[in-house]
């Protein structure tokens, strides 16, 4: 009863707590926080890697030495994807693959997901191996459909013709006769026969000229998984047919889902739709004629040739259809799962099958993938879905094809590529990848095909601590806040649908065509960000942005282009490029509507008395929106080289810049932020200084740098904190050079060498496929005169060496810049940890680290991987191909070459004299 008491006597403290706790915390307090958290940003910020397990072949103890390895690593977490074995099973060594899904696969996951909680890691799992989602547990009945089409030549006088062959899971649709030949035939002309007997369409008898028949044939796409683990081989499935999607669920989700026990993971996991081809499922005529209100069968020649004025419409109606099938029966059946089972649903919404932007509503998480942030992409695609749904992280797959092949990705084309994903609204990075990878393996173990090696097989793993913490830094803060994006650019889905073919049936893989490489560096370039917008989304949410830009868009829905019009005459402004929405789309609804939406386009375009402006010259964008408002961001001379990410607080702005070239940049630029105190925050490091923007500010960008840039009211508690930024920009007092005279200890190999002068460790043939690391020491000696309290001393390494752009081709994301430190470098001096070098400025300040007299200085360098595999014989997976087929080839793996490593430029000491 006592106890009871002092309960019901601490009530109205705890009251009053909550009470407080609900109130928004002051502006200095929510600025305190988030310098706070900039320092050491919380674990849900860090990356994610992306964890194949080859065979699966794993090991309960591998597993947890990986974990923990990931976790030393600042690695926040797995995603874990089975994946094609890469051995065979060995009795003799006791080596085994299990079965995808067996009870000893279960068994490994179980443990792995125990051990990933125990070290404060996320775990998340694809719901299947490999890509796109099916197995053996697909029947042909359910397996990704498509529109088949046999054309046939009518031999002359013929009077019937061989129906063609009906395999199982296939249906035949209709059967068109048409003058021409094969590969020349004229759709427009083509009209339905129904007359079939015994396996033969009978024809007419008064032919004239050469004729085709097409059979229209509703079939299957063939497609098997991609990359699957043994027992995880089978048809890819039906992404327009429910039934299909609840077997996956039912047979593999309801299965993997028994490893986590009473604690789910964190997501389930879609790849990106690569289903090439998926155009049809069983029953598409019904649901067409149900939603789009006429029957699709007489007009199925206007899918693979044009048939007159009524093409396009057609087309639009069939993409439409296909859209409202793929969101229904796979999207939103597999989030109604991971709901009930109380984990999310995390999606790359994009590609084949036609999902849209607006798709994104039923997943979660969105994520996306593509580093091409001057043009379309999809990873603008998820994060715009994110922004104008009302969610705020945006994952995406980093570093798939990164510097190939596998293990020649260094932590600078790591920093390189994820710069390019902040600038697109990205804030959480799921790694591709790290290989499960055993002891037995050697070094540097297994790999993916596709590049991405990122495990600590990796000679400079040493520093990925310091990598993934500058990442987790930027996820952290562009978590912040909202993004004040001015320009909403539409996506033309209806003109996408309309231009869909048989094969060719994806929304954002038409996008690039359609907008075309002109419009999205001029909103850029212009100082300005923008999301990607679609009608749907227009009807969800409406338009919360300051512009609207029509990019060449030809139909428009009626409702959607009077909510446009709507938005325009309440102060909206509206920007036509190329031409005026000229088309309602669909088939019964254009006749109706397109005199109405052309009217709507008189009226809001009027030279006179519209709302909206009509730029023929698309080129002219950009100085059309400096003229409508001010730039967010605006430097003085022309850089399109260096992107920003704005993002809006009450007590504060945040402004990520990013210079995305392998070379420095100095310019001033403005910001449109209101508050007037502005400050640095160093994402490597966490320090913050005051910055000068009073007019503007002086911006000196080192190649693939990035900078945060704060401003806020300013307070003193704030300012007593920050701490001065020095910069090797000021001219030297002294310089000591240390290009010569060093110790290089390669412990591994049980040599030490004596190097008068720096070189790379390929020019001598005992170290040349040495993948490793080796340690620098050197003494030196320092005058009394030399350091006094006002002294700055840099450690510089050299500027780098770039290397150019190939003109021709698209070559893969890396750094177009080496490191005179190959590849990563940890500095102690005085036997002090001073820092790392992986980046540019290739420089540390060792500022009171130093002291008169004999000082020591060690740095350890780790190359990369590459040489030991140049120097060895590739794997011969011969045996392994016979039993399983060849399901994978590693790529770029000719002709490797051993790469230059260790210090290869000249370091020297930098002293300053600051004021």
């Amino acid at each position: 009863m006592k106890t009871l008491r002092r309960l019901l006597a601490l009530l109205p403290i705890v009251a009053v707590l909550l009470v407080y706790a609900a109130r928004p915390l002051s502006p200095a307090a929510e600025l305190e926080t988030l310098r706070r958290n900039f320092l050491n940003p919380p674990d849900d910020s860090r990356i994610l890697m992306r964890w194949w397990w080859f065979g699966p072949a794993v090991t309960k103890p591998e597993l947890a030495r990986e974990l923990g390895k990931m976790k030393e690593g600042g690695i926040g977490g797995v995603e874990v994807q089975p994946v094609y074995p890469l051995e065979l099973d060995d009795p003799v060594r006791g080596f085994h693959n299990f079965p995808y899904l067996s009870d000893e696969f279960i068994d490994d996951l179980h443990f792995a997901a125990d051990e990933a909680r125990r070290l404060g890691l996320r775990i998340d799992v694809t719901l299947g191996s490999g890509w796109p989602f099916g197995g053996p547990h697909i029947p042909i009945t359910q397996a990704a459909g498509a529109l088949r089409i046999v054309t046939t030549a009518v031999p002359p006088g013929a009077y019937s013709l061989a129906v063609p062959s009906i395999g199982a899971g296939e249906r035949l649709i209709a059967g068109f006769l048409a003058p021409g030949e094969p590969k020349n035939f004229s759709a427009s002309e083509a009209r339905q026969v129904f007359e079939i007997q015994n396996g033969r369409l009978r024809l007419a008898r008064n032919l004239t000229g050469p004729h085709v028949l097409l059979f229209f044939i509703a079939s299957r796409t063939g497609m098997m998984v991609k990359r699957p683990a043994i027992g995880a081989e089978g048809f890819v499935l039906d992404h327009f047919d429910r039934a299909a999607i609840e077997n996956h669920l039912h047979a593999v989700g309801d299965r993997l889902i028994q490893a986590f026990g009473d604690v789910p993971p964190y997501s389930v996991f879609s790849d990106s739709l690569e289903v090439y081809g998926s155009d049809w499922t069983s029953d598409l005529l019904r649901e067409f004629y149900q939603r789009r209100g006429y029957d699709l069968t007489p007009y199925l020649p206007a899918l693979v040739q044009d048939i007159g004025p009524k093409t396009s419409d057609i087309r639009h109606d069939w993409g439409k259809t296909l859209t409202e099938l793929i969101d229904e029966r796979y999207l939103a059946p597999i989030r109604e799962w991971a709901a009930q089972h109380k984990t999310h649903f995390r999606s790359q919404t994009y590609g084949i099958p036609a999902v849209t932007l607006s798709s994104n509503a039923l997943v979660d998480l969105p994520e996306g993938e593509g580093t091409q942030w001057r043009s379309f992409s999809t990873t603008r695609w998820a994060s715009s879905a994110n922004h104008l749904l009302g969610g705020n992280i945006t994952s995406a797959e980093t570093w798939t094809w990164l510097h190939s092949p596998a293990f020649r990705a260094t932590p600078l084309d790591m920093k390189a590529e994820a710069d390019l994903f902040f600038l697109q609204g990205v804030n959480q990075l799921v790694g591709h990848g790290w290989p499960y990878s055993p002891k037995e393996a050697g070094e540097p173990g297994w790999a993916f095909y596709a590049a991405g090696a990122l495990n600590d097989h990796n000679p400079w793993w040493p520093v990925m601590p310091d990598v993934t913490r500058y990442l987790q830094r930027i996820s952290y803060v562009l978590r912040q806040g909202k993004p004040p994006n001015d320009v909403a650019l539409l996506l033309p889905t209806d003109d996408a649908w309309a231009q869909f073919t048989v094969g060719k049936d994806s929304v954002s893989e038409s996008m690039e065509r359609l907008l075309g490489p002109v419009v999205i560096p001029q909103i850029l370039d212009a100082g300005f960000n923008f999301d990607f917008i679609d009608p749907e989304a227009i009807a969800k949410t409406g338009i919360p942005y300051a512009v609207l830009v029509l990019p060449g868009v030809e139909r428009l829905s009626l409702a959607t282009y009077r909510q446009i019009e709507t938005y325009a005459r309440t102060g909206g402004i509206v920007i036509a490029l190329r031409n005026l929405p000229s088309r309602a789309p669909g088939l019964l609804e254009s006749e109706a509507d397109t005199p109405q939406v052309r009217q709507i386009s008189q009226i809001l375009f009027h030279p006179s008395s519209g709302k909206g402006l009509l730029i023929s010259d698309e080129s002219q964008l950009g100085k059309v929106l400096v003229q409508q408002g001010k730039p967010d961001f605006k430097t003085f001379s022309p850089t399109p080289e260096i992107g920003f990410v704005h993002r809006k607080l009450p007590s504060a702005e945040i402004y990520f810049l990013a210079n995305t070239s392998n070379r420095p940049i100095s310019t001033t630029a403005t910001f449109r932020a209101s508050e007037p105190h502005a400050e640095w925050w160093d994402p490597s490091s966490g320090d913050i200084s005051p910055a000068n923007t009073n007019p503007v500010l002086e911006l000196n960008l080192q190649p693939y740098e990035s900078r945060v840039i704060v401003f806020s009211a300013g307070n003193a508690n704030v300012a007593a904190q920050s701490k001065p930024k020095t910069s090797m920009s000021v001219p030297p007092r002294d310089v000591l050079d240390l290009g010569t005279d060093w110790t290089v200890n390669f412990s591994e190999l049980g040599r030490i060498l004596h190097m008068d002068k720096l070189h790379s460790w390929t020019d001598d043939e005992e170290t040349r496929f040495y993948s490793g690391r080796a340690v620098y020491e050197k003494n030196i000696t320092v005058s009394p005169k030399t350091l006094n309290p006002r002294t700055r001393v840099y450690l510089d390494f050299g500027p780098g060496t770039v290397v150019e752009r190939p003109q021709a081709g698209r070559p893969r994301m890396r750094a177009w810049l080496e490191s005179p430190v190959r590849e990563a470098g940890q500095v102690f001096v005085n036997d002090e940890f001073a820092g790392s070098i992986w980046k540019p400025p290739f420089e540390l300040d060792i500022s009171g680290m130093l002291h008169s007299g004999e000082n020591h200085l060690k740095i350890v360098v780790g190359n990369l991987a590459i040489n030991a595999l140049a120097g060895h014989s590739l794997p011969d997976y011969r045996l392994l191909n016979s039993k399983y087929g060849q399901r994978a080839v590693p790529q770029d793996m000719e002709n490797l070459q051993p790469l230059p490593s260790g210090l290869v430029g000249r370091p020297r000491l930098v002293f300053q004299e600051v004021p």
